[in-house]
């Protein structure tokens, strides 16, 4: 007699794909068998983890992978920017972002192909999201735009300003010049 006994190591959500909840193990196979792109921004360093096709249909198959050229942060905008070198077909485009990276209030991102507005898949992970997007042949740009993108203001960032504005305050109350503009006022 044959039991297979399933158990769950880590909760991953998969509400946009399946509207039930999925388990997987941490570090999971599309992880493991996919590109890593190292992005570099002020200093720190993010694995972003990238692929095509999304199933083990075209594996050993001759369709040529397309080449991704940068992933860069767009301050400004809150997004990642992608450029691809060569689409040699329709495929579609999956990437891997720590939360640290880039998220989206309520999960609602907006993702632009070639700078149309385009539907997304979106896959939750302990660690950060995976976007996955249909991308047309010689796509050129793909950018993926959030409501927080790194380097954003960071609690410890808040928790700094904070402490410098009430040392001023603090600063201006004891010093003597602090002491007159009171007095004139008052």
């Amino acid at each position: 007699m044959f039991f297979l006994l399933l158990i769950p190591m880590q909760t991953i959500f998969a509400e946009h794909v399946l509207d039930i909840e999925v388990f997987a193990q941490y570090l999971d196979i599309s992880q493991i068998g996919s590109e890593k792109f190292i992005l570099e921004v002020n200093g720190n360093s993010y694995d972003l983890y990238y692929g095509y096709h999304g199933s083990l249909d075209a594996m050993g198959s001759d369709f040529q992978d397309p080449t991704l050229s940068e992933i860069i942060v767009n301050e400004e905008r809150k997004s990642l920017e992608i450029t691809m070198d060569n689409v040699p077909e329709r495929t579609d485009f999956w990437v891997r972002a720590p939360f640290e990276v880039i998220t989206a209030e309520k999960e609602k991102y907006q993702v632009l192909v070639d700078g149309v507005d385009t539907g997304y898949d979106i896959m939750k992970f302990p660690d950060g999201y995976v976007v996955g997007v249909f991308i047309p042949k010689d796509t050129k740009h793909i950018e993926i735009i959030g409501t927080q993108v790194i380097p954003e203001f960071g609690p410890l960032s808040i928790l700094i300003l904070g402490m410098a504005f009430g040392s001023i305050i603090y600063l201006i109350r004891k010093s003597p010049l602090g002491a007159n503009m009171i007095n004139i006022r008052g």
